[in-house]
């Protein structure tokens, strides 16, 4: 009788989800900022800039496209005998 728990997520699945983690967090520091310290000023070069409208939010969808890789793929069975 072997009782061995097998965890259903491989080693190789978790370092592809930390990865796409890594590249969330990412994505959410480059959306940081942009606010004025005086509220009567407005800084739109800072606050609409390239990085934070397009690359920051497109960095997010990828980490999060990459965890969902990490959860869904197979991993290799190195203990095929049944």
């Amino acid at each position: 009788m072997n009782n061995k728990f097998d965890f259903p997520i491989k080693k190789e699945n978790l370092r592809i989800i930390f990865i796409g983690l890594a590249i969330n967090i990412i994505g959410y520091i480059l959306m940081i900022g942009g606010g004025a310290d005086n509220p009567t000023e407005f800084h739109e070069k800072e606050l609409f800039s390239t990085v934070r409208i397009t690359v920051a939010p497109i960095l997010i969808v990828a980490g999060f496209v990459v965890m969902i890789y990490g959860i869904m793929k197979k991993a290799k069975d190195s203990n095929s005998q049944e």
